[in-house]
């Protein structure tokens, strides 16, 4: 089977196999390549408890068949498209705007000074946060599908054969590599690992959640977050698809087909508590709870410390929701229409309702200083303030 350059939408539409071809996925899961995206759910009239409005919005370009990642660096936000649009912007208003040379698959990383794209063809490109003109190019070992990570150790880099790759972020050199055996059967990742403390904390499939040790990539502890089960390598895949949290001493993150844990990184990463929902979005912390979209569009707040259940929203089923984003009380969600939804912190219920440009929204909302930041398939990027 040929090579389909499409990335994970939704809850894992498409697996990867031996790391070379896809397969359709059998869960029902909202595709935009099938028929049936079109037709989403019917939403409930709602009265908002909440104001919302949109601060400012920009077009970047389409995001193609992947998914582009916006970067907050204080004020600034960084933006890409598939092809090859770049912008830097403050306020809404583009400081700079450039063209990176290449098609891109993945963005995107940056710091005060370094912003990283990546290509399909393992090609990883490093910019000027300042001015955008280029610094850097290098090569990693395949496509790269999930936005690079600028860190002060270097960029980390995850390539679709989930190899890992530290960068040195002067000059694009190989610092080190992180190779370990996978199943045949994987869900086609978008993840970024995460830089915390003296470690680089990773999602691979099977169910693992790897830290790395920054000065050398040797792998210093690895928790299982979901364990494989089920007679076929379809029932088996269990994969942490998107990337983990880390708050303090507590590191969380959640499988599809899978669970979502809870290690403390205090106790050599023993584990605190564990959940049987499934998500290849993704989760998000604040000081007291967690909170999850599952597959099926379902969204959970859980507690931290005992992972037990404060709520549930269950009218968003089949509407392809993105990873969840808390700030002021108020529980950000995006949907395969483009709609932002706003969920009461403390008990699910609906608060408000924004649209953006009418296309699937796959990246993770964001927080952009009291708004909440979203780029859309299509190319919308936009500050939605709401409290």
């Amino acid at each position: 089977m040929s090579r389909q350059l499409a990335t994970l939408f939704a809850a894992a539409s498409l697996l990867l196999v031996s790391g070379c071809s896809t397969v359709s996925n059998a869960i029902d899961t909202v595709n935009p390549f099938s028929g049936s995206a079109t037709k989403l759910p019917p939403l409930a009239p709602l009265n908002p408890t909440a104001d919302v409005r949109t601060a400012w919005s920009a077009d970047i370009g389409k995001a193609g068949d992947y998914r582009f990642t916006p970067a907050v660096v204080g004020d600034a936000v960084y933006v890409a498209a598939h092809d090859g649009t770049m912008m830097r912007l403050e306020a809404g208003k583009p400081v700079w705007k450039i063209k990176a040379g290449q098609q891109l698959s993945a963005g995107v990383g940056a710091n005060d000074r370094l912003v990283v794209v990546a290509t399909a063809k393992g090609d990883v490109l490093a910019f000027s946060a300042a001015d955008g003109k280029p610094l850097w190019q290098a090569k990693v070992s395949s496509e790269v599908l999930a936005a690079p990570v600028v860190g002060n150790e270097g960029v980390a880099v995850k390539s679709g054969d989930n190899l890992v790759h530290l960068l040195d972020a002067g000059d694009g050199g190989k610092k080190w590599v992180y190779q370990r055996l996978t199943p045949p059967l994987s869900v086609r990742a978008t993840g970024v690992p995460v830089f915390a403390d003296k470690y680089l904390f990773v999602g691979y499939p099977g169910g693992k959640l790897v830290a790395l040790s920054l000065q050398n990539g040797a792998p210093v502890w690895e928790g299982a977050v979901a364990l494989p089960k089920g007679a076929t390598e379809l029932d088996r895949v269990a994969d942490v698809v998107a990337s983990p949290i880390v708050d303090g001493r507590q590191l969380c993150a959640v499988a599809f087909q899978g669970r979502v844990a809870c290690f403390d990184m205090g106790q050599s990463g023993a584990m605190m508590w564990s959940r049987d929902i499934s998500s290849a979005t993704g989760l998000s912390m604040d000081t007291r709870y967690i909170f999850v979209s599952d597959d099926k569009g379902v969204v959970y707040a859980l507690d931290r410390q005992s992972g037990s259940s404060l709520w549930k929203q269950d009218k968003l089923k089949g509407r392809g929701l993105s990873a969840p984003v808390v700030q002021r009380g108020l529980v950000a969600v995006a949907d395969s229409a483009g709609i932002v939804h706003f969920l009461s912190r403390e008990d699910g219920s609906f608060a408000a309702r924004q649209k953006t440009d009418g296309t699937p929204v796959y990246a993770p909302l964001q927080v952009l200083g009291s708004s909440f930041l979203v780029q859309s398939s299509g190319g919308y990027v936009g500050a939605i303030e709401a409290q």
